[in-house]
């Protein structure tokens, strides 16, 4: 995909959508460190992520507050799920075994309704990640690629109904069901209903 070919599909590309917040702005720093350790010029990202210049200067600046779908491409080019990338704004000193609720990461896609907690105690070394997602009523969640290919994941609807589309299939889950997959291509999450939905997901690195 063309670098500007995102232009249009994101929202913030042109300046639109609510203010950053502090958490936007550790992000920010995290992505312009990302690029600098890679030695890329802006331009390069722009050709690996298929996201435009433009987004990507507003986005490491803290300019904007990305979307999910954004965050989803930059962690495909570099290699990381988005809870490493999230736990790396806030990386502990050393890995605990106990993550407390409170301590727990909360970061907001305010543009499309979606709500994620990293449940996981952030650790480098091992494979496994369990998130909390939640969408509000009518959310619509689409991503063009997985951040690694392979990843396997198990949705489990803990409230509400969720469809889940995956090559080409839709899953309709309702609470209590769980759907395994190995994820290769897009996927699209979409609340059913009007209440919103809650549920597990559990990340299994290839």
């Amino acid at each position: 995909m063309r670098s500007e070919e995102l232009t249009t599909e994101d929202p913030y590309a042109d300046g639109g959508g609510p203010e950053p917040d502090a958490v936007d702005a550790r992000l920010a720093a995290r992505l312009a460190e990302l690029r600098a350790e890679r030695g890329w010029t802006l331009g390069e990202l722009a050709e690996h992520s298929g996201v435009s210049r433009s987004t990507l200067s507003r986005a490491e600046r803290g300019e904007i507050s990305p979307t999910a779908a954004l965050l989803n491409r930059l962690c495909h080019v570099y290699g990381r799920t988005m809870s490493r990338l999230l736990g790396e704004v806030e990386a502990a000193s050393a890995p605990v075994p106990v993550l407390r609720a409170a301590d727990q990461r909360v970061w907001e896609d305010r543009a499309s309704g979606f709500v994620r907690r990293s449940v996981s105690p952030p650790h480098p070394a091992l494979r496994g990640e369990l998130v909390e997602g939640r969408l509000a009523p009518g959310a619509d969640l689409a991503y063009d690629r997985p951040p690694v290919a392979g990843l396997e994941q198990h949705i489990w609807v803990l409230d509400g109904a969720l469809a889940v589309t995956a090559d080409a299939t839709e899953h309709r889950l309702d609470a209590g069901d769980c759907l395994r997959l190995r994820v290769w291509g897009p996927t699209r999450f979409r609340c059913l209903g009007d209440t919103g939905a809650r549920y597990a997901l559990a990340v299994v690195l290839p």
